[in-house]
């Protein structure tokens, strides 16, 4: 099965997951978690994970990758992320791979996350909604846009193919 989106690419994932800074001891959010590639990543740090989505297809795949993962610390929810925080009061950490309400899911996510928010976005116009929020919010620290191309083999030789650029959007709640 394939879902929309794919999975966050390796090199995407290790720069996001160096800026949530994941501790031990933290309840981490993983909205739009799509195929659990970040969950999964997550809860090798972290206390507690839980993931997000509101696509059944995604749920099952991401059950799937969570099973094959064995991480135990791994709940999921299928429900609009706008909806599903609004039964979630206290988060350390909260990722956003995907979300069609951001402003919306910000404003719960500033209620109740005590540290980091970091958001991938593929499209101008999401990160462009989304740091304009999280100004408004005083919680906006950085954009980071990466390119990565990877090597493959072409006559006899090596060329690199780019794959989609990614907005990597940080940003700090210290409460």
């Amino acid at each position: 099965m394939k879902l929309t989106g794919g999975p966050t690419q390796d090199e995407i994932m290790a720069i996001s997951m160096q800026k949530l800074g994941l501790l031990k001891d933290d309840i981490f959010v993983d909205i739009g978690c799509g195929t659990g590639k970040i969950s999964v990543e997550a809860s090798k740090y972290c206390k507690a994970v839980i993931a997000i989505d509101k696509r059944e297809e995604a749920i099952e795949f991401a059950d799937r990758e969570i099973e094959k993962s064995t991480a135990e610390n791994i709940s999921l929810i299928k429900e609009e992320a706008s909806k599903a925080l609004l039964e979630i009061d206290y988060l350390d950490c909260a990722f956003i791979g995907g979300s069609v309400n951001i402003e919306a899911v910000l404003d719960r996510l500033y209620d109740i996350v005590q540290r980091r928010i970091v958001i991938n976005a593929v499209m101008l116009e999401t990160a462009s909604k989304t740091v304009s929020k999280m100004r408004e919010l005083g919680i906006f620290e950085e954009v980071v846009y990466v390119q990565v191309a990877r090597s493959y083999d072409i006559a006899g030789g090596t060329m690199f193919k780019p794959i989609n650029p990614v907005y990597i959007i940080s940003g700090s709640v210290n409460k």
